[in-house]
C-alpha cells in the first residue's frame, strides 16, 4: 500500500497528463500507470487512482468509453445473432458521447469493427434493399 504522499504526486502526475485535454487514452494510461509503478503503486491501485480522478474531475477514460460501446454491441450481437446498421450507430453514438468527442468517427468506427470481428460478432447487412455498411468500414 502506498503512502499518501505517493498518491497525491500520483494524483498530481494524473492531473498533469490531461492538463490540456482532459482525456487519457491508452498510451497515456499507460505511461501514467508506470509513473506509479516506479513510485512505488501496484497496478491495481494506479488504476483505481486514475478512475477515482476520471470520475471526480471529468476526465474521459478511453477504456471506460470503449467497454461501454463493448457491452452495448455485445447485448445487440447477443439478441438476434447479428448487430445491423442501427444498432451499430447507436453504439457509435455512445462511444462518442462518453469520448467527448476527442476521437474522430473514422477511428471510433475502426475500433467497433475491430471489436465485432474480434468477438466473432457478425454484421446483418445487404440483403434487397441493404447495403455492405460494415464491410465498408476501413480497417
Amino acid at each position: 500500500m502506498a503512502t499518501e504522499e505517493v498518491k497525491k504526486q500520483f494524483i498530481n502526475y494524473i492531473m498533469l497528463q490531461v492538463f490540456d485535454d482532459q482525456y487519457i487514452d491508452r498510451q497515456e494510461e499507460k505511461k501514467i500507470l508506470e509513473e506509479g509503478i516506479r513510485n512505488g503503486l501496484g497496478i491495481e491501485e494506479g488504476q483505481a487512482i486514475i478512475r477515482q480522478v476520471s470520475l471526480e474531475k471529468g476526465i474521459v477514460l478511453e477504456r471506460d468509453a470503449e467497454e461501454r460501446a463493448k457491452e452495448m454491441l455485445d447485448t445487440f450481437a447477443h439478441n438476434d445473432g447479428k448487430v445491423d446498421k442501427k444498432e451499430f450507430e447507436d453504439a457509435m453514438a455512445i462511444f462518442k458521447s462518453h469520448c467527448k468527442g476527442k476521437l474522430p468517427e473514422p477511428e471510433m468506427k475502426k475500433r467497433l469493427k475491430l471489436m465485432m470481428v474480434e468477438n466473432d460478432w457478425k454484421a446483418k447487412e445487404g440483403g434487397f434493399f441493404g447495403s455492405k455498411w460494415f464491410s465498408e468500414i476501413a480497417v
